[in-house]
């Protein structure tokens, strides 16, 4: 049986929970105060059509920012869900969108991502591969797709659906802040209908055909900061995605390539993404020698 709680407690936690109300009140007040900014931002920006408020790089820094100033008992998770959390319900308000979800490897990990990464506001429509998940964000007003990395190339290179004018592209890589035990861990690649004004080129993404390969070329592409992060046969050689920075310019690569495989190397961007950022797993608050990895 626990002992009954002094009288001096008892006023204690009650002025804590004083204090409590206060803040989530004045959390409230600036939910509703935020609301009105974008409704000024809808009049001011026209951004009424599906898709055209998404600002990746802009949500990439701002959750590098959350990091690095976090710290206390407060678990980073829940620090970052909510701003996710915030940030996609306002954007969904700004121009709605569905996310349309990869889940060949299974539903639970990309629910998972979707919902911590956009909330529970945005519809979910889950899809067979990637490259379902690709046609149907081309055939929307402005909806995004979600996918692994890794998805599988059975059917052919999913990538090769984001070639050409016009086709989606990859605007983001998730999550945004990498850490052991996120709760969102799966990684995968968002894509949109190309963002003309609002793409981060911190990581971009090249598809390359080759008429062959060897197995040195990857050590050769090593110096330029650029690694393959998917292959696929085809008839006549061999599609090859490809990673690389943003300040390497495609005819290094192509050149690259070309000197590597000893064959012709034609290339296409596929997309861009923010640089992936690591959290230290033992750090509650982020070692300030915390820096962007490639």
């Amino acid at each position: 049986m626990s002992e009954p709680i002094s009288p001096t407690a008892t006023a204690q936690l009650g002025v804590l929970r004083q204090e409590i109300d206060r803040i989530d009140a004045e959390m409230h007040t600036l939910l509703i105060e935020r609301s009105q900014i974008i409704d000024r931002l809808i009049t001011v920006k026209s951004t009424q059509a599906s898709g055209s408020a998404f600002r990746p790089g802009r949500e990439a820094a701002m959750m590098r920012a959350i990091a690095a100033r976090h710290h206390g008992s407060l678990p980073l998770d829940t620090a970052e869900g909510i701003w996710r959390v915030i940030i996609a319900t306002f954007t969904f308000l700004q121009a709605p969108f569905s996310v349309h979800a990869d889940v060949s490897s299974g539903d639970g990990p990309m629910r998972d991502s979707a919902r911590f990464h956009f909330g529970f506001t945005v519809p979910y429509l889950p899809h067979p591969g990637a490259a379902a998940v690709i046609a149907a964000v081309a055939a929307s007003a402005g909806d995004v797709g979600i996918f692994r990395p890794d998805s599988g190339t059975s059917s052919g290179p999913w990538w090769e659906a984001l070639t050409g004018p016009g086709t989606p592209k990859i605007i983001a890589r998730l999550p945004f802040i990498e850490r052991r035990d996120h709760p969102a861990a799966t990684p995968i690649f968002v894509v949109s209908k190309p963002l003309a004004d609002a793409a981060v080129r911190e990581t971009v993404l090249v598809a390359a055909h080759v008429e062959r390969w060897r197995r040195s070329a990857q050590t050769q592409l090593a110096p330029l900061g650029a690694e393959v992060i998917g292959s696929a046969g085809l008839r006549d050689g061999l599609s090859v995605l490809i990673a690389m920075p943003g300040t390497t310019g495609l005819d290094v690569l192509q050149e690259t390539l070309a000197r590597a495989t000893g064959g012709r190397a034609d290339l296409t961007e596929v997309g861009s993404h923010a640089d992936r950022f690591r959290l230290p797993d033992a750090a509650t608050r982020p070692d300030p020698a915390l820096a962007p990895t490639a």
